[in-house]
């Protein structure tokens, strides 16, 4: 292929300058110069030289927005400046933002007679957080918040949004005053400022309503035609956040996608030629001018009686705004002021989110169905005609427990006002009577549980009803699992959340003794598992068949029953068969079982599913030592309570712990007056310096050793 001319250069350099130029008056200022038709046809051009020229491609060319190549996958990026969560004001009414200026003046020191904080009042956009990384005014690194320190590099899917620009240019003359004065009342002014070497831009990734309903018409009609893996959305916010994170970026670009400007990372410094401001709303004021869409809605506000006017005219406008917002963010404008404030744990003193109230809507109950959790707990599940609140097509609200319905008196049929509480969980608020149809019946909770058919119980004091079928349960399953497994109960050393989820998803497993059956070629077939792993994990499984009475009363995850009581159990009857056989009255025998524990353990030992997974488990070689019934001889340190802190010689923690639990000991997590004792060891911290504190006695292991012989 023939070197491109100098003609082809200039002709290749004076496209990206159109189109660059173009997209700018398109995507950010809204006020288009040329039709789309000639717009397409300048792109298709710089696409046909640059495919016949290679060497003429480079990162910041509008036609790198769009990729072809699928990723693998997502790599890694560590942010240089954390991108910070900010604290939410929980007041939704407007003392919230009163209390915010309020808190502002305490921690700056400011008396009444002090002049007013001012402050950069902007939307709180319900989309994707970004981090854009810029180097010498190039576009060279996308990526998301992540944990805040650690994000994924989405680079080439963001390269598809026509509103961040690929390369940053100052703008011409005539263009600056237009920038300054639409964003905002105009009091101050930041000048056009060359592009600093190094520039992080940090804003959101939206999708517009239009846009979205748009995007889900066309799902829609994909759907009808039989496409397959196709769906329709739930929200904007989803909606955008799956399009960043599309390993296809020719499917991203597919998604229409906007965004907004409001802050920023990592900076070149002043002593390096980087930008100088004194303020928050200047540096946004270069951001715009620099070629990044900030909100016009964004103001500033002196006092905090501003900040409560924005807040209310923004609340009277949301319904009506072409994207989502969740609140509005105040921020102290002075950059020398942030400073002074600082930060506390990983949000900036400075800034605060105010929320709104959760919005509500009507609609009406098609089903009442019971959910189990993974906890055997059912809830009650009211079944919605399609309802949009808050952002979120809603079909589900929780009504939480059987008391809760009937107060609320939801019925099938009914009508009810649905709120999304804190704009996150749906629940029906209340029902509206004068729309009830005549043969609505009251909902009462199943006796079984609708997933297994185990009996379901109430135990006296509780509100929710369980299913008592916890070995046998599907929907209990994996944290049935998890807790047989902890290393407390049976100890298997390798068995995590992820693997357990391969295992039960993949239908691997199905109740606890199908670990024990598990084969080499089984285990090598699940993702990520190497035969090396495979082994240690089967390994760990017979290590953990020889195991103690107490770990595997506590690993059946028989509710109420835990470290404690399980040894309480073994100690009082010996055996698992007295346990299994035991009647209410005799579990009541046992020190410190009530009444509700003796009833739990009772109820468990008697269904059918459970004596089978038990025996089934013994059958795998499950074993341990029994021996006879203890004498009903008192616990020397019964009454005791005792902590544990450092590293002691040569007892474990869970070794001392044992010890003092079998001599009667209540061993607490931490300090307080009712504290007997405190056992330390090597590199005992704080808990140490509060026993001397209140004049708590202490003891090193040779003491507790002593205190347990005489015990």
């Amino acid at each position: 292929m023939p070197a491109a001319t100098p003609r082809i250069q200039e002709r290749v350099d004076a496209l990206r300058e159109l189109l660059h130029h173009h997209a700018y008056r398109y995507y950010v200022l809204d006020e288009p110069e040329i039709p789309d038709a000639e717009y397409d046809r300048l792109f298709r051009e710089l696409q046909d030289l640059e495919a016949r020229h290679p060497e003429l491609v480079t990162a910041d060319s509008p036609t790198r927005r769009v990729g072809g190549k699928v990723l693998e996958g997502f790599a890694k990026v560590r942010h240089k400046v954390p991108m910070l969560s900010i604290r939410t004001e929980t007041d939704i009414e407007a003392s919230g933002a009163r209390s915010f200026d309020a808190r502002m003046r305490r921690e700056l020191g400011l008396s009444e007679s002090d002049p007013p904080v001012e402050y950069v009042a902007e939307l709180k956009f319900d989309g994707l957080a970004i981090n854009l990384r810029y180097e010498h005014g190039v576009l060279v690194q996308a990526a998301t918040r992540g944990d805040g320190e650690i994000g994924e590099d989405v680079t080439q899917n963001i390269r598809t949004i026509g509103q961040i620009p690929l390369r940053l240019n100052p703008l011409p003359e005539g263009e600056r005053g237009k920038q300054e004065g639409s964003l905002s009342r105009g009091r101050e002014r930041a000048g056009v400022r060359a592009v600093p070497d190094v520039l992080e831009v940090r804003g959101e990734v939206y999708m517009r309503r239009d846009d979205f309903e748009r995007l889900n018409e066309q799902q829609r009609e994909k759907i009808a035609r039989g496409a397959k893996g196709e769906k329709t959305f739930v929200n904007p916010r989803n909606a955008a956040a799956g399009a960043v994170r599309q390993l296809d970026p020719a499917i991203a670009h597919q998604r229409p996608l906007s965004f907004f400007a409001y802050g920023w990372g990592e900076v070149t410094p002043p002593e390096r030629g980087g930008p100088v401001f004194d303020t928050h709303f200047q540096f946004l004021q270069a951001l715009r001018a620099w070629g990044f869409p900030v909100s016009p809605r964004t103001r500033l506000a002196t006092g905090a009686e501003e900040l409560v006017a924005y807040h209310q005219a923004v609340g009277r406008e949301r319904d009506s705004m072409p994207f989502d917002i969740d609140g509005v963010v105040y921020k102290v404008n002075s950059l020398a002021l942030q400073k002074k404030l600082g930060f506390v744990t990983r949000e900036p003193r400075w800034a605060v989110a105010h929320k709104y109230p959760a919005q509500e809507q009507m609609t009406t109950v098609e089903a009442i169905d019971v959910y189990v959790g993974r906890t055997g707990k059912l809830t009650p599940v009211a079944r919605l005609a399609p309802v949009f609140v808050g952002g979120v097509t809603v079909t589900n609200a929780t009504l939480h427990n059987e008391d809760e319905a009937r107060r609320k008196d939801v019925r099938v049929g009914d009508t009810v006002i649905v709120r999304r509480a804190g704009d996150v969980i749906p629940e029906v608020v209340a029902v509206v009577p004068e729309k009830r149809l005549h043969k609505a019946r009251q909902f009462t909770m199943p006796s079984h549980c609708p997933v297994c058919g185990a009996e379901a119980v109430r135990e006296e004091g509780e509100v929710d009803y369980r299913c008592t079928g916890g070995l046998f349960c599907s929907a209990q399953r994996k944290q049935a699992l998890l807790h047989f497994a902890q290393r407390r109960a049976m100890d298997i050393e390798g068995l995590g959340e992820k693997l357990v989820d391969q295992m039960v998803d993949g239908n691997v497993i199905r109740t606890l003794p199908d670990l024990y059956r598990l084969g080499l070629n089984a285990l090598a077939s699940l993702e990520r598992m190497a035969d090396k792993s495979a082994q240690n994990l089967l390994a760990a499984l017979e290590e953990s068949k020889h195991t103690t009475l107490p770990r595997f009363l506590f690993g059946l995850g028989i509710r109420h029953v835990g470290e404690a009581t399980a040894k309480d159990l073994a100690r009082h009857f010996g055996s698992l068969d007295a346990i299994m056989d035991a009647s209410v009255e005799e579990l009541l025998e046992v020190p410190d079982v009530g009444p509700v524990v003796a009833e739990s353990i009772h109820t468990f030992c008697k269904q059918p599913h459970n004596r089978e997974v038990v025996e089934q488990l013994r059958a795998c070689g499950v074993h341990w030592e029994e021996g006879a019934p203890a004498e009903r001889a008192p616990k020397p340190l019964a009454g005791k309570t005792i902590v544990l802190t450092g590293t002691l010689p040569l007892l474990s923690r869970d070794e001392a712990k044992d010890l003092l639990e079998a001599a009667g000991a209540k061993v607490a997590g931490s300090v307080s007056k009712k504290t007997d004792y405190v056992v330390a060891g090597a590199e005992a911290g704080s808990k140490l310096d509060k026993a001397r504190e209140l004049g708590v006695a202490v003891l090193d292991e040779e003491g507790l050793r002593a205190l347990l012989g005489g015990a």
